[in-house]
């Protein structure tokens, strides 16, 4: 298994921000977590409303605690609102369940982490964060 770094974290950062700006997305803000939930980079681009920072955390934290990207939370949300609720008081609170929280595969498919985009819609912030996973050599499940 390879571990994330902070080369590789800024990599996906750089990249999901360049992505939404190419995009022409609204600005967005960007963190990068460990197979823990532990904060490895986090970036806001300027003009992105600092409330930012734990909308991406939240969407990466449930990412990686859950082993399963936003989009699949979203679904178990809507089918299952008290599995979600009862997971999300687990959590204290910290899990945003819709697209944007990605998790970070390596070649093996053993889970490195996850990457939480926000700022725009949740769709185009899943967009930006599979680009930035992809662009340092992992693999993204959204």
């Amino acid at each position: 298994m390879t571990n994330l770094t902070l080369d590789a974290a800024r990599t996906m950062i750089r990249v999901a921000l360049e992505t939404g700006a190419d995009k022409g997305f609204n600005p967005l803000a960007v963190i990068v977590l460990d197979a823990g939930g532990n904060i490895l980079a986090f970036e806001r681009s300027d003009g992105a409303s600092p409330g930012r920072f734990q909308i991406a955390q939240g969407k990466a934290y449930g990412a990686v605690m859950l082993g399963m990207p936003g989009s699949a939370q979203m679904a178990r949300a809507e089918a299952q609102a008290y599995f979600i609720a009862a997971a999300n008081g687990a959590f204290g609170g910290q899990l945003i369940p819709v697209p944007g929280g990605v998790l970070i595969k390596d070649a093996a498919g053993q889970t490195l982490g996850a990457i939480g985009v926000t700022g725009d819609t949740s769709d185009n912030d899943a967009i930006a964060a599979l680009a930035g996973v992809e662009a340092a050599g992992f693999t993204g499940v959204v």
